[in-house]
């Protein structure tokens, strides 16, 4: 079986004064098994992401409890990134996120794009991850897969996860989503 190069997006937990729920807390053990459940289906080798709380961190500590490789792709310095997309919502977050980019700067997996906060750093770490995975898969010769851990496109709010949906597209790349909220009935 062929393996894949992963380029995984998604939902940040919840803020605490979140109107409608997108990642919440209580779904974190729920959505990792089913992320751990996609990446061993589709016999993922490397996971290439930022490591923002909720859907990337998830993502990274599943492929940590498989033994895949982790690629961390950051806008700007860690410590920036910690404060602004880590310890800024609800959970212990930072740990996690501390012992995962230490383990990647080990391993020579963390890329630090150097990017100004103003200038659409989101957007540009999405390029980057999509561009890292299709670099790795050339590389090694392995299929470029895009995993998305969301319930859809939010609606009037910015959305960078849809524009990375959308981006992942635009280049040919198959795009699995993996949901956060059961729905009942």
């Amino acid at each position: 079986m062929n393996s894949v190069i992963a380029a995984v997006a998604g939902r940040r937990i919840d803020a605490a004064d979140a109107p409608k729920p997108a990642f919440p807390a209580g779904t974190v053990a729920d959505v990792q098994r089913r992320i751990v459940d996609a990446l061993r289906d589709k016999h993922v080798s490397t996971i290439v992401c930022a490591a923002a709380c909720g859907a990337d961190l998830t993502a990274l500590a599943a492929a940590a409890e498989l033994g895949i490789r982790r690629r961390i792709v950051l806008p700007y310095a860690t410590d920036v990134f910690r404060r602004g997309s880590v310890a800024d919502r609800p959970g212990n977050w930072g740990p996690l996120f501390d012992r995962l980019v230490a383990e990647a700067q080990q391993a020579g997996d963390l890329v630090i794009l150097g990017v100004s906060a103003l200038l659409e750093p989101y957007e540009r770490t999405n390029a980057a991850i999509l561009d890292e995975a299709q670099a790795l898969g050339r590389a090694e010769s392995q299929a470029t897969e895009a995993f998305v851990v969301w319930d859809g496109p939010l609606t009037g709010r910015v959305d960078y996860t849809s524009d990375f949906v959308t981006a992942a597209e635009q280049r040919g790349i198959p795009v699995h989503a993996i949901g956060i909220i059961r729905k009942s009935g």
